[in-house]
């Protein structure tokens, strides 16, 4: 078997691993943090949305589009369903009127906050119970899996 048939067979590997792995993880750590949750979870579009200007406080409605790998106005019907439930705010720009910057609201940026607090602790509890072998092999990993995520997301743009 040559080295490049060997290599190839690891990436497939991996790569159905990861695929199988990851949607299952999310979904577990989303059903814990919705057992405690005391607040309707928003549709996925909108919570990306928020999430993404949680990160980036000000962006534009294109910027949020392109980070999102969406479409600029389907961006924008989120923005306007969360804007008419207090969840999002538009400002103006200062210099040219037609560009909204986008800003959570104080209810928003806490309930966002307290989402990040039970996520981070379902997923300590459940490293607890992982070796330092396996915790070091998480932790390499993350950063991979952050390479991995850009290269991605700037393959689909």
């Amino acid at each position: 078997m040559s080295t490049r048939s060997a290599s190839e067979q690891r990436v497939a590997r991996v790569s159905s691993e990861l695929a199988a792995c990851l949607p299952v993880l999310h979904r577990a750590l989303e059903r814990r943090v919705a057992s405690e949750y005391p607040h309707p979870k928003p549709p996925e579009g909108q919570l990306a949305l928020l999430r993404f200007v949680a990160q980036r406080e000000g962006a534009t409605v294109r910027e949020a589009a392109e980070a999102l790998l969406m479409k600029p106005n389907n961006v924008s019907a989120l923005v306007s369903q969360l804007t008419e439930r207090g969840e999002l705010e538009r400002r103006q720009d200062g210099v040219d009127k037609r560009i909204a910057h986008l800003h959570l609201t104080e209810s928003s940026r806490q309930r966002i906050a307290e989402v990040t607090a039970l996520e981070e602790s379902h997923l300590g509890q459940a490293m607890l119970s992982l070796t330092d072998g396996e915790l070091d092999a998480l932790g390499s990993a993350v950063g991979a899996l952050k390479l991995l995520t850009r290269n991605l997301h700037s393959a689909a743009l």
